[in-house]
Formats: C-alpha cells, structure tokens, sequence
C-alpha cells in the first residue's frame, strides 16, 4: 500500500475463505481497541465499519511514520538508540497480525484469518479528466458534480455496507460503524468529526 500525508485513504480487507472475523461483540470491540492502538497514530478515522467478515476505514493521514521504542520497560538510551521508525503499512500489518493471534489463541485455530493484501485506494489524488467530450447531443462539458466526489461516496459506502449485505434495515441499527457518532448522538471517541465537517463529508 502507497500512503502519503495529506491524503485520504479507504482501507479495507476481508477474511480469507469469508471465516467469520469477530465472532462476537467483545472482539468487535476489542478490534476497535487495535485500530486505536496501531491507526490514530498515524492518522484522523473519518469513518469506519465493522462487518462480520471484512472492515472499512476511511482516514486522514498525517503522520505516515511514527517513532516507538523498541522496548518501553528500558530507559531511553542516548541518541535515541531504543527507538524505532514504524510506518503506517508496517502497523496496519502489527494490528491485524495481533487480533489474529487473540482469535487463534481463543479458538483453537490456525493460520491467517485475513486475506493477504489489505487494500487502500486514494480517494483526494485528482482523476485527469477531459474538461469536454463529445456525444450523439453534441459536445458536453464536463462539470465536477459534488456529490460525485470520491470522499462523499465513500463516507456513505462504508455507513450503507450494513444496509447493503442486509444485516440491518437502517444504518443507525448497526452498532459497529461511525454512523451513531455522526447521525444519532453517539459520543464515540475514535472519529475526527470536526475534520470531517471541515472537508465537507457531513454538516
């Protein structure tokens, strides 16, 4: 995965042969303990989703490679010699290593529970595009429709998912997306909602 600061990403990956990742609503939670941990970091959550097999994260990243000491129980040695550099692709790997571990542990299972590559597509980097083109009408213009803008449509992809694979009716029934901090009062505390008004994914 390319990141750069400054750019938004959705980040997504799937369980390998459609296992069931989070068997229950502890490790639903426990997850979003590890996003916490491995992704603010290194970046604003815009959004997120929790499905029973594969996850959405929209971020902001601004801090593509963090610091970390390589053991926390030593004291800091003289120039910096117990630190580390750890990216943003190195933690997304840590994170999803780490809840694997816990889920083999706790049921006796082996071997990857994700698939091998997480994905992360760039959603703020311009498409060149023509600023005409021709049709059987005549010559159209090509005008940047708001609604169509990458962000918006991923903002509302990753709240509808629950929708869409009909698990809920509405969006506000499922408890494992950004969507109750946004829409229905939720004080959940992983989200950037300010960040997300200001680049305009909801008033």
């Amino acid at each position: 995965m390319d990141f750069t600061n400054g750019h938004i990403y959705h980040v997504f990956n799937r369980s390998n042969n459609s296992q069931i990742i989070f068997p229950n609503r502890d490790k639903y939670l426990f997850f979003l303990a590890k996003i916490n941990e491995f992704i603010k970091p290194h970046a604003q959550i815009l959004a997120w989703c929790l499905m029973p097999t594969h996850f959405h994260l929209m971020i902001d990243v601004n801090n593509y490679t963090i610091q970390t000491l390589n053991d926390p129980s030593k004291e800091v040695l003289p120039l910096n010699q117990n630190f580390k550099y750890r990216t943003l692709n190195d933690s997304i790997a840590i994170m999803l290593r780490s809840y694997t571990r816990t889920i083999n542990l706790k049921y006796k299972r082996h071997g990857s529970l994700f698939q091998q590559h997480t994905k992360a597509i760039c959603l703020t980097v311009p498409q060149f595009a023509p600023s005409y083109f021709q049709s059987q009408f005549g010559t159209i213009g090509n005008i940047s429709m708001p609604e169509k803008e990458y962000p918006n449509v991923c903002f509302n992809y990753i709240h509808l998912n629950p929708v869409n694979d009909r698990l809920v009716k509405s969006p506000e029934d499922w408890e494992f997306s950004s969507y109750r901090d946004y829409f229905c009062g939720r004080n959940g505390k992983l989200v950037n909602k300010e960040l997300a008004r200001e680049i305009g994914l909801f008033e």
